[in-house]
């Protein structure tokens, strides 16, 4: 295979394995809630999300930032700027800046006492990465979910999922799917768990079934620290997340939410 093919392989490669591990959900996990941030508020990350894999090797982001803002009510709106890194079996390891994420989270139903709220979380990654260096996908991909949430004393429950746009040759578009469970432990403290799965990302591949254990702490109001990590079940594959969060808002508003609702 001719060079550039080849790192242009490992770009989508790497693009199509990352997804289910990154930050691009509810952090610190990859199924995502329909819970916007509050109006006028802001959470920002600093985060890591790295995946490994006996077929592609390492890759991941280190770091990366991702700022949500609540521009109106029940609408968020979100960014995530990365340093991208690969190491490929065999070969040398690369960095660089890798595919930004843009997206608007709008809350379309609010929750009741039977009723779950639900909301829509489209995203656009765009193709800022250099993909002959297996830093980027090298063409606009498309994120279209619908997520649902209910909350039972200690316990919130969320999930859904949605369908990726991914065009491009050796790509083909694929479903993610997921739902997660996490309990509030103590004050400030809660642990979660996520089962989740992709359908094949490339022609005559397979799907990809994973899961997370997670925990949000929260130090105050401010400060939150973020963990997850999990593995592929029927493959060689794993996966890590890591972050530190910042969230604040108008003094005297309600206050910004922890990414998995350990404050709730």
């Amino acid at each position: 295979m001719h060079p550039r093919a080849r790192a242009r392989a490992l770009a989508v490669a790497c693009a199509a394995a990352l997804a289910p591990a990154r930050a691009l959900a509810g952090p610190p996990y990859t199924t995502d809630d329909p819970e916007p941030v509050p109006f006028r508020h802001w959470e920002v990350y600093l985060a890591t999300a790295d995946q490994w894999s006996h077929a592609d090797g390492w890759g991941g982001t280190a770091p990366h930032v991702e700022v949500n803002h609540g521009a109106l009510p029940d609408l968020q709106l979100h960014l995530v700027a990365p340093l991208a890194w690969v190491r490929p079996p065999g070969g040398p390891a690369r960095a660089g800046y890798g595919d930004t994420e843009l997206g608007a989270k709008w809350r379309v139903v609010h929750e009741g006492e039977r009723r779950p709220q639900v909301g829509v979380f489209p995203l656009v990654e765009l193709p800022t990465g250099d993909d002959r260096r297996g830093l980027g996908a090298g063409h606009a991909q498309v994120f279209l979910p619908v997520w649902l949430q209910k909350s039972l004393g200690e316990w919130t429950t969320y999930g859904g999922g949605g369908y990726w746009v991914s065009p491009g040759a050796g790509n083909r578009s694929w479903w993610l799917l997921g739902w997660q469970a996490q309990r509030r432990v103590a004050e400030g403290v809660a642990l979660g768990a996520e089962v989740f799965h992709a359908t094949a990302r490339e022609p005559g591949g397979s799907g990809d079934t994973r899961f997370n254990v997670g925990a949000v702490l929260d130090f105050g109001e401010l400060h939150h620290v973020l963990a997850s990590a999990g593995r592929a079940l029927g493959s060689r594959a794993a996966q890590a997340y890591l972050a530190y969060q910042l969230t604040f808002g108008p003094a005297g508003g309600p206050e910004a939410r922890a990414a998995s609702g350990a404050t709730r």
